[in-house]
């Protein structure tokens, strides 16, 4: 698992469609290659996400933090969350929780399990594996190796003879 933490919310063009972004943790870029990872979500989930992350505090309690204060009522502790998986172009998140009593891990859509993560101060994983299918790198390094590759097939374009494929 790689540590996470949120660049914040961002709203692609032209669809409109929020994206929830993730990053490596620092501490960890040299093994997770500077990764970002990017979460489209809905619209409300992206106003409690951004809200929290902005440190605004509503005149009402939203969702989340309603079941941020149930879940503190029981005595119950979320540890961490884990984006786990995309399957068939849907995320996967586990919230990881203990009570006194016992553990307990259960499954949420990622965009819930970010809301709470923030407005709790609790840490954000990744899957590697996850990481390694859908992860992009943003650092300098993978601006290069993108152009090398871009100039590679520049050279290949100039080179080649419609013979070539005859």
């Amino acid at each position: 698992m790689v540590p996470m933490e949120l660049v914040g919310v961002r709203v692609e063009l032209p669809s409109n469609t929020p994206i929830v972004l993730l990053r490596a943790n620092a501490d960890d870029a040299e093994e997770s290659g500077g990764l970002m990872l990017p979460i489209f979500i809905g619209g409300p989930e992206a106003t409690a996400i951004a809200l929290a992350h902005e440190g605004v505090e509503p005149p009402r309690p939203m969702t989340h933090d309603l079941f941020a204060q149930s879940l503190d009522a029981m005595d119950v502790r979320i540890e961490k969350v884990v984006i786990t998986e995309l399957r068939e172009r849907t995320f996967f998140a586990e919230l990881h929780m203990r009570s006194p009593s016992e553990a307990r891990v259960m499954s949420a859509r990622p965009s819930d399990a970010i809301a709470l993560a923030v407005r709790l101060g609790v840490p954000i994983f990744a899957e590697d594996e996850l990481l390694a299918e859908v992860g992009y790198s943003d650092t300098p390094e993978a601006d290069e190796e993108s152009e090398d590759v871009v100039e590679d097939f520049r050279d290949f374009l100039d080179s080649v003879n419609p013979e070539d494929f005859a």
